[in-house]
């Protein structure tokens, strides 16, 4: 394995606190010229028996922030697009994480272990609950607010959530569902205005002390829950320590986003998905700069003047972002401080990178993990790059692709992507799904967990991604991947995005059914000609018998798209 598990029998808190100020200092080392097999090398990440990132990382953040040995970049930065901002140092997240984490204590009454759901937009307040959690002890379960009342319902009675933390546009809902869910104890409220039944979160804050004794967690503890979707069945509860998230993260934040601490980062996501959590604790490890927008949709515009005006230097957003980027011509901006760009969430189509670089000048970074997961896969700083790859496998795991008994298959053949967990299992995988020892067994094959997707492994070790294995199509004998053909769609100049999916047929079984967002050049071209001629120009760039014998064409609403695109659909095939 490329990472070292120490967890001694006895470990004292000291020696633990001096394990997180090591993992602290080695930030200033970044190189920014290293190489693949290098990383391999240097990446020996130490699991120490007690650790809470609130308290051995962001709070040592602090202490070099006071000593003045980082430069000036605030810890948080939020700005809603109407002028308002919020500029938090590690110190000042620091003392309101304090404060909230009295008022989840000494208000809410949680007791350490409880589980808090926590829907909210992208605010600062946000932020602050998570910190708070950690300080506390609370298991954190964040959900996006396109939620529906079946949604919350669901996961407050499967979670048995002791309090919900949201704003007024998702508490109606709540209410409608509260008295069915005996475990909730607990609602607080993040606005200006008051609701019967509801603490308000802003008037607690005010009045609570901003002294607070952080609790000692051992690495294994629950420090997180996410609910995670499948093409079958209900969300499940991806359980993560604090040290799969806390110190897993150390690869993504050092050899695949290349943060130091004079960096500001911009991550795209919504606030109910793990990659919020992977974006925070990544930039927070290396004491950078979370940079955030209210963003209450989506716009491209609003992206371009963001990467322009404000001194982000990395930058990361699902595929569907860029490939609406790529729509429009970037030469009357400058993203004078860009200089790094990464992606995940889903695969992305080489034209789109290359169109990309053409426009920006520089190299789209694609990164491949789940929920259950850290990084699996990336396309690393230094390396070279094959569009369309996932990259080499990520130091923390032993990634291989296997057959259906567990044996490693040669490069060049499709198999299960999946991660060596015998003879030890890496700590920086999810530690269970809550509550189902079933459904956790059944992600173990032989040595190895299976992560549901395909993939290939090149002669070079680069890994390739082929579908989710529930997503394989079989029609008339021949397995198609979904990916394949929106790859191929993809590079028709009608196609802004595009979806594949089984249709079921009474003589083939299954066959390809494509949905295809329309460029605006092609909404008034006649639809019969138009899906004539995406499935010819599918036939023409893969294999015949792949190209969709269905299509849907569906308007370019792009705010309505990419919400739905990055969330329930690409979460089912490609989770992150």
């Amino acid at each position: 394995m490329h990472f070292l598990l120490k967890v001694p029998s006895a470990i004292s808190l000291r020696a633990a606190l001096r394990k997180s100020l090591q993992l602290c200092s080695q930030s200033y080392t970044v190189s920014t010229s290293f190489s693949y097999e290098a990383i391999k090398q240097q990446c020996r990440l130490e699991v120490p028996e007690y650790f809470n990132f609130a308290s051995d990382v962001l709070d040592r953040w602090t202490e070099i922030e006071k000593e003045g040995k980082k430069n000036k970049n605030p810890a948080l930065w939020w700005v809603d697009g109407d002028g308002k901002e919020v500029k938090w140092s590690f110190e000042e997240l620091g003392v309101l994480s304090r404060k909230v984490a009295n008022v989840l204590s000494d208000a809410c009454g949680l007791q350490r272990g409880d589980r808090v759901l926590l829907i909210l937009p992208r605010i600062p307040e946000w932020w602050l609950v998570n910190v708070a959690c950690l300080r506390t002890g609370n298991v954190l379960i964040p959900g996006t607010q396109q939620l529906t009342v079946k949604d919350i319902l669901y996961r407050l009675q499967k979670s048995k959530a002791k309090c919900i933390i949201t704003d007024d546009f998702v508490a109606p809902a709540v209410d409608s569902v509260g008295a069915e869910c005996q475990s909730l104890k607990c609602k607080l409220l993040v606005s200006e205005g008051h609701r019967e039944g509801w603490l308000n979160f802003k008037d607690l804050l005010k009045n609570a002390p901003s002294n607070h004794q952080c609790v000692t967690t051992k690495h294994h503890d629950p420090m997180a829950i996410y609910f995670t979707s499948g093409t079958t069945g209900s969300p499940k509860m991806t359980e993560h320590s604090h040290s799969s998230y806390g110190i897993g993260f150390t690869v993504n934040a050092r050899y695949w986003l290349d943060l130091t601490h004079s960096d500001v980062i911009w991550s795209t996501s919504d606030t109910g998905w793990a990659k919020a959590s992977w974006a925070s604790i990544s930039t927070w490890i290396q004491g950078a700069c979370v940079f955030v927008h209210k963003m209450p949709q989506f716009n491209p515009i609003t992206v371009f003047e963001c990467l322009s005006r404000y001194p982000i230097t990395v930058f990361c957003s699902p595929p569907t972002a860029y490939r609406m980027f790529v729509q429009h011509k970037l030469s009357s901006y400058t993203f004078k401080s860009l200089r790094h760009c990464v992606s995940a969430g889903e695969p992305i189509n080489p034209d789109v990178m290359e169109e990309w670089k053409v426009q920006t000048g520089l190299d789209i970074h694609e990164g491949y993990g789940q929920t259950e997961t850290v990084l699996i896969c990336a396309n690393f700083k230094g390396m070279k790059i094959k569009p369309g790859s996932m990259g080499k496998p990520s130091p923390t795991y032993d990634v291989k692709i296997i057959d259906e008994n567990g044996n490693i298959l040669s490069p060049g053949k499709e198999g299960d992507i999946a991660i060596r967990v015998k003879p030890t299992r890496p700590p920086f995988l999810f530690t269970c799904y809550t509550d189902d020892p079933e459904k956790t067994a059944a992600t173990i094959r032989g040595d190895f967990y299976v992560t549901g997707d395909r993939g290939i492994m090149d002669e070079d070790g680069y890994y390739w991604f082929v579908g989710r294995s529930d997503d394989v199509i079989t029609s008339a004998g021949y397995r198609i991947g979904p990916f394949e053909v929106e790859s191929a769609l993809i590079e028709h100049p009608a196609v802004v995005e595009s979806a594949v999916v089984s249709s079921p047929d009474p003589i083939r079984g299954e066959v390809v059914k494509a949905f295809v967002v329309l460029t605006p050049e092609y909404v008034s071209h006649d639809p019969e000609e138009v899906i004539k001629e995406l499935q010819d120009h599918v036939k023409k760039v893969t294999a015949p018998y792949k190209y969709p014998r269905k299509v849907s064409l569906q308007l370019p609403q792009y705010f309505k798209y990419f919400s739905v695109a990055g969330s329930e659909l690409f979460d089912s095939r490609y989770q992150l």
